[in-house]
């Protein structure tokens, strides 16, 4: 019960006997409201440990070789109690649905490494689940990892894979990044050449876009509806919340492509333009027009189709690195801001998130952006994913915005581990799991009011050097799993986290990781198949500022 990751809130233990150990003839007892956690435990754990995990029938509990799942509104939301005790087997208590499944993430680390595995290896649990009571919630509701396809494609299966890494370190929010200049992902019915042109590009850049090295492999993909809709289902049934995120006006060169009225044609011949091959910020932004409006708003209409409300309460719509230098130069853009009564540019894009932020809400949906849609003033309901740094949304938090914390310079999993020569494709500054471990979501200057609108964390997962399924794991663990503990767990200061537990706590962590097939960076460094030699990254010296 010391090895535990995230880190529960309180563990009471008990040293009668040795602990429960499952069995042939452990049955599963399902209150009502966890149904989604029984077909859990039977999938997952049923497969690992080569158990039947049979339902239970009546007097069943008095033999102590229960698993016992139950609904209790008294607790929080999301809080859990978990007790094994001798006689009286397991009892997972939650506070609602997600709380129970929680529980059972839990019950499977204290089943040990072997409970992460699709099939067993041994005729049974080679652990016993010491007998114990554990009282445990989250700290913060929102928990999550923003993962980019656009810029690389990562399947249906993969996308999938990752749902279940989420979940087995309670996170509860996937932000789904799915279009950018380099790509469509969303198969949109009305809009056919989104996913025809839009959706694949002809070359990408190796490494760095300041590199010289191409890959002239055609790359692309997208996700059909149906596929959005088993992938919205599949987070469902582990109670994480699916973003999706359409990202305008900037960030749109792959869907101007392929409708060129889209762009500011009165500045640059669209019809000219492709899905973007390279990295970086692109001046081909969306123009200002009731054509683009029109446009997204049926994007929009058939998203939501796809992402139920009860699933997908928020919907991203980026807003990030919109450079309006079109805007500056074209008659049409300058002619809406007179015609608005706009200031400027700044102004000008303020209006275009305004638009889809009424919009969404007469949807009953809840516009998110990144900090940029500050600027020019925010939409009243907004809510803010402050990436620059704390200032965004420090300042959202005082204006009464809610916010999701995920600073670049802390808790973006792009940038390398270590320092050394070795990391594949360097990018950005030096996040090492410790850095990741000492991130703390809520700045000290916040008021106690406004403190209360920071509602969580996450990660976020850029792709442009990450081609494939196993980079992805390489970036993203064990960070991810810090990350997890910082979302969930009261830990202290920042400089008074006991940094050297969790790292004893990591150590059968990794064997988890092994189990389920992650790719992790391992504590000393990358592997050879890691590296990445002679190909350019953007390495930033030194720490990262505090903004």
């Amino acid at each position: 019960m010391d090895n535990l990751v995230p880190a529960p809130v309180r563990v009471g233990g008990n040293d009668q006997g040795t602990g429960f150990l499952p069995d042939h003839s452990t049955t599963l007892l399902a209150g009502p409201g966890t149904g989604t956690t029984e077909r859990w435990l039977r999938s997952a754990l049923g497969a690992s440990l080569g158990l039947p995990l049979a339902p239970a029938r009546p007097g069943d509990e008095a033999t102590g070789n229960t698993v016992e799942l139950r609904v209790d509104p008294a607790l929080a939301p999301e809080a859990y109690q978990l007790t094994v005790a001798p006689g009286a087997g397991v009892r997972i208590t939650g506070g609602d649905p997600a709380g129970v499944f929680w529980g059972a993430q839990t019950l499977r680390q204290l089943l040990g490494p072997e409970a992460f595995r699709r099939a067993p290896v041994a005729s049974g649990p080679v652990r016993p689940v010491p007998f114990l009571e554990i009282e445990d919630a989250p700290r913060f509701g929102w928990r999550g990892m923003m993962l980019d396809v656009a810029r690389h494609f990562m399947r249906k299966d993969d996308v999938l894979r990752y749902l279940d890494l989420l979940a087995a370190h309670k996170l509860n929010v996937f932000h789904f990044h799915l279009t950018d200049d380099q790509g469509w992902r969303v198969e949109i019915k009305r809009h056919p050449r989104l996913t025809e042109t839009a959706s694949w590009r002809a070359r990408s850049k190796y490494g760095h876009r300041a590199s010289e090295l191409w890959d002239e492999t055609p790359h692309g993909g997208f996700y059909t509806q149906d596929d959005i809709r088993e992938i919205v289902a599949y987070a469902a049934a582990r109670h994480i919340r699916v973003v999706p995120e359409i990202d305008i006006p900037g960030h749109s060169q792959a869907a101007i492509s392929a409708y060129p009225e889209l762009g500011n044609t009165d500045v640059i011949d669209t019809s000219t333009l492709s899905v973007w091959d390279t990295w970086g910020i692109n001046p081909n932004v969306l123009a200002p027009t009731d054509t683009t409006l029109r446009f997204f708003e049926g994007v929009f209409e058939e998203l939501l189709e796809l992402f139920p409300a009860d699933t997908s309460p928020f919907i991203h719509i980026g807003g990030d690195e919109c450079l309006k230098d079109q805007w500056k130069a074209s008659p049409a853009a300058q002619a809406r801001i007179a015609e608005l009564g706009l200031r400027d540019e700044d102004e000008l894009q303020s209006w275009f998130i305004r638009h889809f932020d009424t919009w969404l809400t007469a949807r009953g949906r809840r516009l998110i952006g990144w900090d940029e849609i500050l600027e020019g003033g925010l939409a009243e309901g907004a809510a803010i994913s402050s990436w620059r740094g704390y200032a965004g949304g420090v300042a959202a938090a005082e204006a009464g915005h809610d916010v999701v914390m995920c600073p670049e310079q802390q808790v973006y999993l792009d940038h390398r581990q270590d320092g050394g020569p070795d990391e594949p494709m360097p990018i950005g500054y030096v996040r090492t799991l410790e850095d990741v471990y000492r991130f703390e979501p809520v700045p000290p200057q916040l008021s106690e009011e406004a403190a209360a609108h920071v509602i969580g964390t996450q990660a976020n997962v850029w792709t442009e050097v990450m081609q494939n399924r196993a980079r992805v794991d390489y970036q993203v663990f064990p960070r991810l799993a810090a990350l997890a503990e910082v979302a969930w767990s009261p830990l202290p200061a920042p400089g008074e986290r006991d940094f050297a537990g969790f790292e004893r706590r990591m150590s059968e962590h990794y064997a988890r990781l092994d189990a389920l097939g992650v790719d992790y960076r391992p504590p000393g460094g990358p592997l050879p198949w890691q590296r990445r030699p002679g190909i350019l990254g953007r390495p930033i010296e030194g720490p990262p500022p505090n903004v």
